[in-house]
């Protein structure tokens, strides 16, 4: 099948164009490379750079003619949708907008979507928390998620087409940016290895359900090939508090650092876990990777300095 995977050169996009090119897939990436990495695209994928509101967007597909498009870019970040709540819409609901209204124009079977489980849900009174659980969100951000997800469902009313939103949990692995406001597995790696002070934000007994990148492009490789529509939390169902994840990390890569707590983060959820049973029963998916094997996955890759996978060396659960 000939797939559109849009952010394919980030984190979690290019973990899924490797996974959908390992399974035989015809792959175009379209990445505008604004926070993603070109040495994380394979050679065997064709790439244009492109930002997603760029009116070139409709000669793409003309040009290409995917079948599938897995929409994997965003604008992820929580704080800059506050400062910025108009950018984060731009890009979040209009390019969304756009990529949908391209695919009907041009004949898109099946049509992915990278949503998000805590930025939905809030803090929830029912944990793990059920896709039929009230969305509420606090942010812009996740304002912009929910109001995509909105478009996914006319779309498939007005002109039938396919799709799956899936809302991740806490995604984790090699490749995740360090140097974000988010993805404390890669903050703590990367700082924990260099020697630098490895600061957690209030008590660490936040929770969050952490579920690792190359279990995400399983998701996304099995709701493809499936016809099921509607949207899917992708997570393990596992709360991990930071703390316990900053104590993993500290022994993974041999540091001494004391563990220091800094001022809580203002607005950060105390508890984000979701329930996966839905698409374990639709997909016949399950997250394969334990923490203990991605974090281990991961502090090898920020040690190594590696840009390849390192899937087939992560062990099962």
């Amino acid at each position: 099948m000939k797939v559109l995977v849009t952010g394919g050169a980030g984190f979690i996009g290019s973990h899924v164009a490797d996974r959908l090119l390992a399974d035989g897939h015809d792959v175009v990436i379209l990445d505008d490379l604004s926070t993603g990495n070109v040495e994380h695209l394979q050679a065997n994928a064709r790439f244009y750079q492109m930002d997603l509101r760029s009116p070139w967007i409709d000669e793409l597909f003309r040009i290409e003619r995917p079948e599938a498009v897995l929409h994997q870019a965003a604008q992820a970040s929580v704080r800059r949708s506050v400062d910025d709540p108009v950018f984060d819409a731009g890009v979040n609901v209009l390019g969304t907008a756009a990529l949908l209204q391209a695919s009907v124009h041009h004949g898109v079977r099946r049509f992915l979507f990278a949503s998000t489980g805590g930025a939905l849900y809030g803090d929830a009174d029912v944990t793990p928390t059920p896709e039929d659980y009230p969305t509420l969100p606090v942010s812009p951000y996740g304002a912009a998620k929910l109001s995509a997800e909105v478009y996914l469902r006319t779309f498939n009313a007005l002109h039938g087409l396919s799709y799956a939103a899936l809302r991740y949990a806490n995604v984790y692995g090699p490749r995740q940016n360090p140097h974000g406001e988010a993805g404390v597995v890669a903050i703590f790696a990367r700082r924990l290895l260099s020697g630098e002070k490895a600061r957690i934000n209030g008590d660490g007994r936040q929770t969050r359900d952490f579920v690792y990148v190359g279990d995400v492009a399983d998701a996304n490789a099995r709701a493809l090939t499936s016809d099921a529509v509607g949207s899917f939390n992708v997570g393990t169902g596992i709360e991990t508090d930071v703390n316990a994840v900053f104590q993993t990390l500290k022994r993974l890569t041999g540091s001494t650092q004391p563990e220091e707590h800094g001022p809580p983060l203002p607005g950060e959820q105390r508890r984000s876990v979701v329930d996966a049973r839905k698409i374990e029963k639709t997909l016949g998916w399950q997250p394969k990777t334990s923490l203990d094997a991605g974090l281990d996955a991961t502090v090898r890759y920020f040690r190594e300095g590696r840009r390849a996978s390192p899937a087939a060396s992560v062990r099962p659960a």
